[in-house]
């Protein structure tokens, strides 16, 4: 047996760090952490000092075992987990559960794994940080008690298996409140002015194009200044030269990956930080949770080293940023690539293009300023004295860190980026060739991306880097939020021309308020949301949540006792969660009364049922049972009116017969549907449920019909339920609900029934394998 035995959490960060070990060490995986919070009951000895009662779950005893077993014949146990607050109750959780001795026990901590920084640790080991070990303790048992008494009173007062937590539901309220204020967003119109003045030399004419530097309220006004511009005569006024620099942005830390990654390679927050976790633990990338800026003295020299030798010595310039957070307590540098002599990274297509982002974000941090020139053109109007047209143009004169990589922005609503204007001289004349006067309108506030979402969570204080990917996770999964596209609406708008003295006057249409991939909050969220701000709006606040990471920070640095902080939020939260549960609501929290049925004269009211939110007719007080419909998938309770209610309850619609059996149409959770011979066909997007006729249905019947032919290659009498089809990725065995894979060379139209039931049986036996394995893990 090896006389030391290191402990890490994940087996790929295991097998890179085997490799700089010698024969005297073997480093074995945790899997995570190997316990936590008993799941029955709360899991907290309120009574006692807030205690917390730990178990090893069903599905770690057996690593647990393997573990005790190695760390009792090794000399030394090196506890090798992440640098941060998890990674230092990871390794605590393992010397307490482990029953480790103190003396033959090292903790080691670094934030890249490279052969130095392994070496380092383990030449330099401390003590397990019992403040990074309480402040992570403190969040845990906060975030249980949160959820543990506020989702009970979820279940009885709008629908049972809802839960509440801490963070997720701030991030919640922010996108319920950014709906609202879309929701209450008037646009109001006002006339952009736009010209196009042409200069002309040596037989060459140049554009100049121009905007006016005020908007025109009303479209009187507009007509009456292109009036105007008709006996104008045009000079420049002004030109002004100044040079302007742009320096680069600092290196990542965990929300500006995050960012990054979703603005350049659409990736969602979870991906980034599960593709980003591969980089680490194979040892490409230093530890990717910090909100630490800094770079090593060794990062910032191999940089300036690749920078001069592919660019050139003015391509380089060493910077130092400093983070600006109190609690940067994460991690000690940014996210860096950790050889930045390697370009480039093998793996999957979303390691090597994230590997890309950080090593072009980390060389361009250490890169010269870009030196730009921007030029402003100003041009009179003869017959008017407070408009003026300006035009804006830059020249880059040294593209700098440019030369590599420009930051993204989450802005959807910039203007004409600038151009290259010509040369031109003050009191120049000037010819106008076309003016257009186009009615705009005011932007509504954007909907959150994640990436904006990451960004204001950090800019509230809110959350730390390790939770921001599993806060968004939640409350997708909850179905409190959802990423989704949604159809814009046209909208007609106002061009008036000026050209050649002649004023045309046309009306154009455009979509407006599509938005895609944007996170919105479904019914249950905003009721859920409106409950908690109503009834806790302590726990709801912004400034409350942004304290309580202060405190943990607090509780990391040995500032307070993490108990005394529990005591404290404690003893004001019971009581308000006490108080909640004995209210009395005439109501449903959420319901929305629309209105009295006309046929049977019943209560018709919206809320939030077991399966979301529905229409109800009548109440349980009525003879009658109550009749629910749910509601479509562009619907919402806070806007429903009556009658869409009531048209809820015309579905399904029978439309006739088809081949001697009924057809008819309505909708469900995947949207509206035709149905016949208990098979199901959805309706496109230009069908309607209420309107869709019998001739159209049958279309749409035989065409799903033709295309299922397609997709089959063969059918085995043997058994009806095995079908050799055609898939988006070539054929495909598929028998009892499951898909089963044909080799490459394989020709399906040729395979017997024999030999389809072998290949299934293969692959059959190999996932058995696979589940016992991660079974015994």
């Amino acid at each position: 047996m090896q006389k030391n035995l290191v402990i890490v959490e994940s087996p790929a960060k295991a097998k890179t760090i085997e490799k700089f070990l010698g024969k005297d060490f073997k480093v074995m995986s945790s899997y995570g952490h190997i316990r936590d919070l008993k799941k029955k009951d709360l899991g907290i000895d309120l009574k006692h000092g807030y205690t917390p009662l730990y178990e090893v779950p069903a599905d770690k005893k057996k690593v647990v075992d393997e573990l005790k077993a190695a760390a009792k014949q090794a000399d030394i146990v090196w506890l090798a987990s992440d640098e941060d607050r998890e990674g230092e109750a990871i390794s605590w959780h393992l010397y307490q559960t482990l029953k480790l001795d103190e003396e033959k026990t090292r903790r080691i901590a670094f934030h890249e794994i490279t052969k130095d920084a392994i070496l380092h640790a383990i030449e330099n080991p401390r003590k397990i940080d019992v403040h990074l070990v309480d402040a992570q303790q403190a969040r845990r048992v906060l975030d249980r008690i949160v959820g543990f008494e506020l989702s009970p009173v979820l279940w009885r007062k709008v629908r049972p298996a809802l839960s509440a937590g801490r963070v997720q539901s701030v991030a919640v309220r922010l996108i319920v409140e950014r709906e609202r204020e879309i929701q209450g967003f008037k646009a109001e119109a006002s006339y952009r002015v736009t010209a196009i003045f042409t200069k002309e030399e040596n037989g060459t004419v140049s554009e100049i194009k121009t905007e006016l530097n005020k908007r025109l309220k009303t479209k009187e006004e507009a007509v009456a200044f292109l009036e105007k511009l008709k006996s104008a005569n045009f000079s420049v006024e002004n030109v002004e030269t100044k040079p302007m620099k742009k320096s680069p942005a600092a290196p990542f830390t965990t929300s500006t990956l995050q960012q990054e990654a979703s603005r350049k390679l659409g990736f969602p927050v979870s991906m980034t930080m599960m593709v980003a976790q591969k980089l680490y633990e194979s040892g490409k990338i230093t530890y990717m949770r910090t909100d630490s800026v800094n770079l090593s003295d060794l990062a910032i020299n191999t940089s300036r080293n690749e920078i001069e030798t592919a660019y050139g010595k003015q391509y380089s310039k060493v910077r130092r940023f400093s983070t600006k957070s109190k609690g940067a307590q994460e991690a000690h540098e940014a996210i860096r690539p950790t050889y930045m002599s390697e370009h480039t990274v093998s793996g999957t297509a979303q390691e090597k293009k994230l590997y890309e982002l950080i090593w072009k974000r980390t060389i361009a941090s250490q890169m010269a300023d870009a030196e730009l020139e921007k030029t402003t053109i100003t041009i009179a109007i003869s017959n008017e004295n407070s408009l003026k047209f300006s035009a804006v143009g830059e020249v880059i004169k040294f593209d700098g860190f440019l030369h590599v990589y420009l930051e993204g922005t989450d802005d959807e609503n910039h203007e004409d980026e600038a151009s290259l204007l010509p040369s031109v001289k003050v009191n120049e004349p000037m010819a106008m060739k076309e003016t257009i006067a186009m009615e705009r309108f005011t932007q509504r506030p954007s909907r959150y991306s994640e990436a904006a979402l990451v960004r204001k969570l950090e800019e509230l204080g809110i959350g730390r880097p390790s939770t921001y990917a599993p806060t968004i996770s939640t409350i997708q999964n909850r179905e409190y939020v959802e990423k989704s596209n949604i159809e814009g609406t046209e909208r007609k708008y106002n061009v008036l021309t000026l050209k050649k003295d002649k004023i045309t006057d046309t009306e154009k249409k455009e979509i407006t308020g599509t938005d895609k991939g944007k996170l919105i909050p479904t019914d249950t969220g905003m009721v859920v949301n409106d409950f908690l701000t109503e009834y806790f709006p302590n726990i709801l606040d912004y400034n409350f949540t942004a304290t309580v990471e202060k405190e943990f920070d607090q509780v990391a640095d040995g500032e307070e006792n993490w108990t005394k902080m529990i005591d404290k939020f404690y003893k004001v939260f019971h009581p308000v969660v006490e108080e909640a549960s004995n209210m009395q609501t005439e109501h449903k929290i959420g319901e929305r009364i629309l209105g009295t049925d006309p046929k049977s004269g019943r209560q018709v009211s919206v809320k939030i049922g077991r399966f979301g939110p529905m229409v109800q007719i009548g109440t349980q007080e009525d003879a009658d049972k109550p009749q629910f419909a749910g509601l479509q998938k562009n619907q919402s309770i806070a806007t429903i009116t009556l009658d869409e209610a009531l048209k809820l309850f015309d579905l399904p619609r029978t439309l006739g017969e088809f081949e001697g059996k009924e057809v008819s149409a309505s909708t469900g959770r995947f949207g509206p549907y035709v149905k016949h011979n208990s098979k199901f066909v959805s309706l496109p997007k230009d069908y309607d449920p209420y309107t869709v006729t019998i001739e159209d249905a049958i279309l749409l019947i035989e065409d799903k019909r033709k295309k299922d032919a397609e997709k089959i290659i063969k059918t085995f009498e043997e058994d009806a339920d095995l079908q050799l089809l055609n898939g988006r990725y070539g054929p495909y065995i598929a028998y009892k609900k499951k898909n089963y894979k044909l080799a490459k060379n394989a020709k399906p139209e040729e395979l017997t029934y024999d030999a389809v039931l072998e290949i299934i049986k293969e692959q059959d036996s190999k996932t058995d394998t696979k589940t016992k394995k991660s079974k015994k893990k």
